[in-house]
């Protein structure tokens, strides 16, 4: 009977943890109608939401709410974005997005984005911090009309050096798929698992850094490369670009995340079609 009392009280504190676990999606479309970026079909549920601010001549801006506050182990986030023929959305969110430390099982996050002929989408959410015993498994899946245009930047940082916090142990999973024209162009996996801290230190992996971002924008070129390298060239971080295939991609790395942030803002002001969000600012 002593051995069952903790089985039943265990039992009992996993589905009490499991039905307040925090829950969100979003979908929506967007669509160009006389030159003009507007939305289409909006379905929201659960602690997440998007609010519109006032379109302009560079299209529509969008900004993700989390009203849970934050998001720790066993919450699910689905987050869907269309772009419609000829449409321009910018995509962000209100603010950094905090991941706790889990008891055991990871956050999900899933997003996935489709942008359509002559569209143009920019996906420049705020840093994802990630606490010390946090798990956060992410998927990104983009699929590109042959004719669309994409900047997509994803900025990490493992713990919060400024409160002297750091990132020690966790799980991130990270999976990037991008297609376009329906055919798999470029696949990215990242795993780091129980000793981050020491995985980061490695110099094959971060060299110490405490803070990564990757940006990848299609169209691109090597001329744009040449560009990115002359903007980072006086940058007080790592960059590294490269291109392929009519894709350009940039990765950071950085001991400190403000400076990233600096950096990374000087390097999207040149790959941004439109202004960055007014938020980032």
């Amino acid at each position: 009977m002593d051995d069952a009392m903790p089985a039943a009280a265990t039992a009992a504190n996993s589905e009490t943890f499991a039905a307040n676990r925090a829950a969100g999606a979003v979908a929506f479309e967007v669509l160009a109608r006389d030159g003009v970026t507007r939305r289409g079909e909006l379905d929201e549920s659960g602690s997440l939401r998007v609010r519109f601010p006032s379109p302009d001549t560079e299209g529509l801006s969008a900004v993700f709410v989390n009203t849970a506050g934050g998001v720790a182990g066993g919450d699910r986030f689905d987050v869907a974005v269309t772009a419609r023929p000829g449409s321009r959305i910018t995509v962000t969110t209100a603010a950094a997005e905090k991941v706790y430390r889990s008891h055991g099982p990871d956050a999900r996050l899933s997003v996935a984005l489709r942008v359509e002929d002559d569209a143009h989408l920019a996906w420049l959410p705020q840093e994802t911090i990630l606490f010390d015993r946090a798990r956060l498994s992410r998927r990104i899946e983009i699929e590109l009309s042959d004719r669309a245009s994409l900047l997509l930047c994803e900025m990490v940082v493992f713990g919060r050096a400024a409160m002297g916090e750091r990132m020690v142990e966790g799980r991130f999973v990270d999976q990037w798929r991008l297609r376009r024209g329906g055919r798999l162009v470029f696949a990215e996996n990242l795993r780091l698992d129980g000793d981050v801290a020491a995985k980061l230190d490695r110099p094959a992996i971060a060299g110490g850094a405490a803070a990564l971002a990757t940006v990848l924008v299609a169209p691109g070129d090597e001329a744009l490369v040449e560009r990115v390298r002359e903007t980072a060239a006086g940058a007080g971080v790592e960059v590294g670009a490269s291109a392929w295939n009519g894709f350009a991609m940039v990765r950071f790395c950085a001991q400190d995340a403000a400076r990233l942030r600096g950096d990374l803002i000087a390097v999207l002001g040149l790959l941004a079609p439109a202004a960055l969000p007014r938020i980032w600012l």
